[in-house]
């Protein structure tokens, strides 16, 4: 659990999901296909999302 909740992989889920929204960005734009950026850009927001909720999670923890 202490692994999920460092820092480290709260900010790696966070890099990792804007990569993947700026690859479906770059998919729209060179015309490519539209259910792969779709697809793409989903697991970025969810990655996102996941590093969103740990951060504030561990906010509710507070200081160890």
């Amino acid at each position: 659990m202490e692994l999920l909740l460092a820092r480290p992989t709260v900010i790696g889920l966070a890099v990792v999901g804007g990569v993947l929204s700026v690859l479906a960005m770059l998919l729209r734009k060179r015309q490519g296909s539209q259910k792969m950026a779709r697809q793409l850009d989903i697991a970025g927001y969810v990655f996102m999302g996941t590093s969103i909720l740990l951060f504030i999670i561990v906010g509710f923890r507070g200081p160890q």
